[in-house]
């Protein structure tokens, strides 16, 4: 089983979303995420995708969009550092990733496959991890970071939007 990451194992602005998993089996937990998630999205109404709590803020869509981006990107990350590549890999901004998309556009339907087919991705990719992986290191976004770092940080990044989407957008659709 996959160990929790040391505190310093990744830059201090990830101890949110890796404090958010919980103890046990990481694969099980990006699994039930993955289900919750499916659960939330399939009811929601096609008006409902384009909520925003605020002006300024991200639609659900959007939202949902941003997982799927951001998990493809931090699972690039765990590929190339978990193979053993030191290449410095850089940063994104995710603002400019919305910016970019269409994801306001795209029927609900559409966005959850694309999330499902990217998380189940994920899952693969850490199930054929080899064990000797998880403690390497690497630099992305100008830090360094671990191959299990990473791991935690993806599904504490899933979790903490689960969280949002549940505390800011879902009492106002009621």
């Amino acid at each position: 089983m996959l160990q929790r990451p040391l505190e310093n194992e990744y830059p201090e602005y990830y101890v949110p979303y890796v404090k958010l998993v919980s103890d046990g089996d990481l694969l099980l937990i990006l699994k039930e995420n993955l289900a919750e998630m499916t659960a939330l999205l399939e009811g929601l109404s096609e008006d409902n995708g384009h909520f925003r709590y605020a002006q300024g803020k991200w639609s659900i869509k959007e939202v949902l969009g941003h997982m799927a981006d951001t998990e493809r990107i931090m699972s690039y990350r765990l590929l190339r550092i978990g193979r053993g590549d030191q290449t410095p890999l850089a940063g994104f901004d995710e603002n400019d990733f919305i910016a970019g998309s269409q994801f306001d556009y795209l029927p609900n339907k559409n966005i959850l496959e694309d999330f499902a087919a990217t998380r189940n991705a994920t899952i693969t990719l850490i199930m054929n991890m080899p064990e000797k992986a998880w403690a390497k290191k690497g630099i992305a976004n100008e830090t360094e970071i671990t191959t299990r770092a990473i791991a935690y940080i993806i599904a504490g990044h899933a979790i903490h939007h689960l969280k949002i989407i549940h505390e800011r957008y879902l009492p106002e659709l009621k």
